[in-house]
């Protein structure tokens, strides 16, 4: 397993993303993501990795409430009643990337970046990430993070592609 942390280099984030490749490819499935605060970072990990078009389908940037609702289908009442960042929204937002994309699998991302933004219920650092698969399971995962924008941008990526290898090994 790789160390979850802003510690992981560019060299250990792409072997990350291979090695989450090379198990979609042998399983022929696909993955879509649906990304906030990582702005496209997710996505950027994936498509670093030679020949992923056989198994990235597409990336959602979905920064704004407006484009979740629009893009994917997140309830704009869901996003009233929880705020972008919750449970709630991670996995409309998972299940809604998944099938306007018509993907096997799907990864979502919300959360809190910095340096502004966060509260006393949501601190600085708080990422939810849901994951969806075509079996019409959604799961969702929080997480705290410390560091300035950067670290907790970079971590929330290890972080999903890590929890989004671990779920379809699961299943595999």
């Amino acid at each position: 397993m790789f160390t979850i942390g802003a510690d992981m280099n560019d060299r250990e984030m792409m072997q990350l993303s291979q090695q989450l490749g090379e198990t979609l490819r042998q399983l022929g499935a696909t993955v879509t993501t649906a990304e906030s605060c990582t702005g496209g970072w997710i996505a950027k990990a994936i498509t670093d990795i030679a020949g992923s078009s056989a198994w990235f389908e597409r990336g959602f940037v979905t920064y704004s409430n407006e484009a979740k609702q629009q893009m994917i289908g997140v309830d704009g009442a869901t996003l009233e009643a929880h705020g972008a960042v919750s449970e709630p929204v991670v996995r409309q937002m998972a299940q809604g990337a998944l099938n306007a994309a018509a993907a096997t699998w799907a990864v979502s991302v919300s959360g809190i970046a910095g340096p502004d933004g966060g509260s006393a219920q949501k601190p600085v650092g708080t990422v939810w990430f849901g994951v969806a698969n075509s079996q019409g399971e959604v799961r969702a995962y929080l997480q705290n993070f410390s560091g300035d924008r950067e670290a907790v941008r970079r971590q929330a990526t290890v972080f999903a592609l890590e929890i989004l290898w671990q779920n379809i090994r699961q299943k595999a």
